[in-house]
């Protein structure tokens, strides 16, 4: 399963470690994804999503349905 958020589209990032030496060496920083399920009110169904942290607390502060709505217009939403 590919490590990208179904709400805010967040993917693996690459990158370098750098040594004391500034040797480079390839790297992947990876989006601290979490499995949730959220309760969605207008069907009365549980969902389980695989979302960052940060789409988290936006759920939290937004609610379910209108965070999912304004993804579905950004298009960053995949379920």
């Amino acid at each position: 399963m590919a490590r990208v958020c179904q709400i805010t589209g967040k993917r693996t990032r690459t990158g370098n470690n750098v040594s004391h030496a500034n040797n480079k060496t390839k790297r992947k920083f990876f989006p601290n994804l979490q499995k949730k399920r959220f309760f969605v009110e207008s069907t009365g169904e549980w969902v389980t999503l695989r979302v960052a942290t940060s789409a988290i607390k936006t759920i939290n502060k937004n609610g379910l349905e209108a965070t999912l709505r304004k993804a579905h217009e950004r298009g960053t939403l995949s379920l």
